[in-house]
């Protein structure tokens, strides 16, 4: 049983123009996927550094959907890959093959997974929004903590790759998990209003 995302609430119904909403969806999306990976904080001590990514990859899962979230965050990577300045420093295809590399893999399927969940209605309701979030990041550390530990070893890989990022993780997913049942409310609100 398919629901509507908030992108679905605000999809023009003109034919014409639908491939042009959802393109400007995944543009913003991988442009606000960009702009919070400049928000970072650098470790001394661990190769990954405390970015708002995550925040923003799962939020555009939700957001838009299995398929935009996704393709929102194939089209961030592209624009890395090609050297924009859209990961923490510079672009290029080092981010792939350094130790970040698979937390940025982990984001097209978290955004999957999460855009999944959101089109099934786990963003309506705070708790299934906080299950879909934490299995979002559970997502990417998965894929992150196996890339990472061929660079650090299997036994530096949690106090390097996830021990330092569980606290603001959880920030953000509290954020989202309040922020979307609420959006929710209020469109409902709206629409029986009017």
């Amino acid at each position: 049983m398919t629901r509507a995302t908030y992108a679905d609430v605000f999809r023009p119904t003109e034919g014409r123009y639908l491939w042009l909403y959802d393109l400007l969806l995944i543009l913003g999306g991988s442009l606000l996927i960009g702009l919070s990976a400049q928000v970072a904080i650098p470790l001394p001590f661990s190769p990954v550094p405390i970015t708002g990514q995550t925040f923003a990859v799962l939020l555009a899962g939700a957001l838009l959907g299995s398929r935009r979230g996704s393709l929102c965050v194939l089209t961030y990577l592209a624009e890395g890959l090609a050297g924009l300045p859209v990961f923490v420093g510079t672009g290029g295809i080092g981010h792939f093959l350094g130790p970040t590399g698979g937390y940025l893999i982990g984001f097209v399927v978290a955004a999957y997974a999460v855009g999944q969940l959101a089109e099934r209605g786990w963003d309506k309701r705070f708790i299934t929004s906080l299950l879909a979030m934490l299995l979002g990041n559970v997502v990417i550390y998965t894929v992150g903590l196996l890339w990472l530990s061929r660079f650090v070893g299997a036994e530096r890989v949690l106090t390097l790759g996830l021990y330092p990022f569980v606290i603001g993780d959880l920030l953000k997913i509290a954020l989202a998990t309040g922020l979307l049942p609420i959006g929710w409310k209020v469109l409902n609100s709206k629409h029986s209003n009017s």
